[in-house]
Parts: structure tokens; C-alpha cells; sequence
């Protein structure tokens, strides 16, 4: 099976500034040929292992970072949020690698491996304890295994699954080819209502549990409802759903 060439772009760009890059699409050239049937290719993805789903998180990770500009620690983004993320080096058994992308999108997002990126758009626009909140949320899309499983859907789909080694046991690598398909797919789709709705949760327990203000939360969502109004790089709009009514959810948690 030969998928033809397309482009790929993680994050949607907004409106830019001169001091901010936008990201760098990635064009993904696909060709499996027969190496895997589809009944093969669906059952790897089933059956792949947590190790193997922390390796794959690991090299969509280093690729992110390949094609973004990541702020360098004497950046201003970068010290800000090294600042409000303090102690967060290791949270609920992860072991979290934070870092700012110097790119226009509000946006952020959290891979398996502990992965965190926060877009400096989203930084321009919002307070500490609203970035913290979504942070939380994100690293509860991780715990909570939507992440994982949003992968293996990816995998099943797109048979975008490549085997380094038969039945030895080794770790699973990506081509880049693939790479490109994969990120897309695991940083851009919509997770469900219900999915949205625990890593909320999450993410007032998160708060909770580093002593943030957890009226963050509901602030974020209100900046991100207002933010709606036709701005193309709010991505966070475009793969969470409703602002509003989580909000509103939110405050009613916390009253």
C-alpha cells in the first residue's frame, strides 16, 4: 500500500509576530509496501507494549523539537516558565521535560514520555496560573492513557506501525516518514467530551496538589472562549471542545 505524499502541519499558525517563528510543516512520503499485512499492522498496534508506546512517544517528541524553535534557557519565555513550573520536574511518575516554543499558536501539548511544550502565544495571553492549569490538563491526557490510546488509533489507521525487531521483544522505531503522520494525528485530533472532561478534573487535582490557584482553571477556559471569535491560531479551540460549558463546569466543582 503506497500512501501519497502530503504535508503535514502540527500547529496551526495565528496571527504572528516579527519576534515569533511559525512551525515548520513536514512533508511525510509513505511507501509500506507489503512489509506488513493489514490484519498484522491492526494486531501490532493492539498489542504493543507500554515500553514501546513511551519509545514512540520519545521520538515524536525529539522530532516536535526538531522542526519548532524551542526557547533557549536565557530566552524570556523559556525563564518564565521554568519559574511557574518549579518543582514540577517530577510529578505523578513522570518525569516532565518542560520547554517553550517560540511559535504564535495558543496551543500546548504533553507526550508520553513527559514531554511538555508550551506555545509562547499561549504564554502572551495568559496568566501563570491559567498556563499551569493547562499544563495540568495536558499531563492528565498522558496519565489518564488518552494519549496512549489516541496513538494506538493512529497506528491502526494509517498502519504507520514499522517493526525494528520480529518476535525478539525490540523497541518499535519510526521512520521519519512516519514520524510526521503520527504527530499530527496524536497532537492535532479531538479527544472525546469524556476524555476533556477527566483531564479537567485532572487538572484541578493537579493544581490542588502544587498549591496553584485553581481559579486558573476557569480563567483559562473564559480567555479561551474569548479568544474564539474567528482566530485561526487558537489550536487549542480546534482540539478541545467548548470553553464555556467547561468553565461553567468548573466553577461549579469549586463552589
Amino acid at each position: 500500500m503506497i500512501l501519497k505524499k502530503r504535508m503535514m502541519s502540527f500547529c496551526k499558525v495565528g496571527l504572528l509576530t516579527a519576534a515569533l517563528a511559525t512551525t515548520v510543516p513536514l512533508q511525510a512520503q509513505f511507501n509500506l509496501g507489503s512489509a506488513l499485512n493489514s490484519a498484522r499492522r491492526v494486531m501490532e498496534a493492539v498489542t504493543i507494549s507500554d515500553a514501546e508506546i513511551v519509545s514512540m512517544f520519545g521520538q515524536m517528541s525529539d522530532e516536535m523539537d526538531r522542526i519548532n524553535p524551542v526557547a533557549p534557557p536565557d530566552d524570556p519565555y523559556a525563564q518564565r516558565l521554568a519559574a511557574l513550573t518549579s518543582g514540577l520536574e517530577n510529578y505523578d511518575g513522570l518525569n516532565l521535560d518542560i520547554k517553550a516554543y517560540r511559535v504564535a499558536d495558543v496551543n500546548a501539548f504533553a507526550m508520553g514520555d513527559g514531554t511538555v511544550r508550551v506555545m509562547a502565544g499561549l504564554m502572551d495571553g495568559f496568566e501563570d496560573n491559567e498556563i499551569r492549569c493547562v499544563i495540568g490538563h495536558e499531563i492528565g491526557h498522558v496519565k489518564l492513557q488518552h494519549s496512549a490510546k489516541r496513538l494506538k488509533t493512529a497506528l491502526q489507521q494509517d498502519a504507520a506501525l514499522s517493526v525494528a525487531g520480529t518476535a525478539s521483544g525490540e523497541v518499535r522505531q519510526l521512520a521519519e516518514s512516519q514520524l510526521g503522520q503520527l504527530v499530527g494525528q496524536v497532537v492535532n485530533a479531538q479527544f472525546s467530551q469524556a476524555d476533556e472532561t477527566a483531564a479537567d478534573d485532572y487538572a484541578l487535582t493537579f493544581m490542588r496538589n502544587n498549591n496553584y490557584d485553581v481559579q486558573g482553571c476557569p480563567a483559562a477556559m473564559d480567555k479561551l472562549a474569548a479568544l474564539g471569535g474567528g482566530s485561526g491560531g487558537v489550536a487549542l479551540l480546534q482540539t478541545h471542545p467548548s470553553p464555556e460549558a467547561r468553565a461553567r463546569r468548573m466553577r461549579r466543582q469549586l463552589d
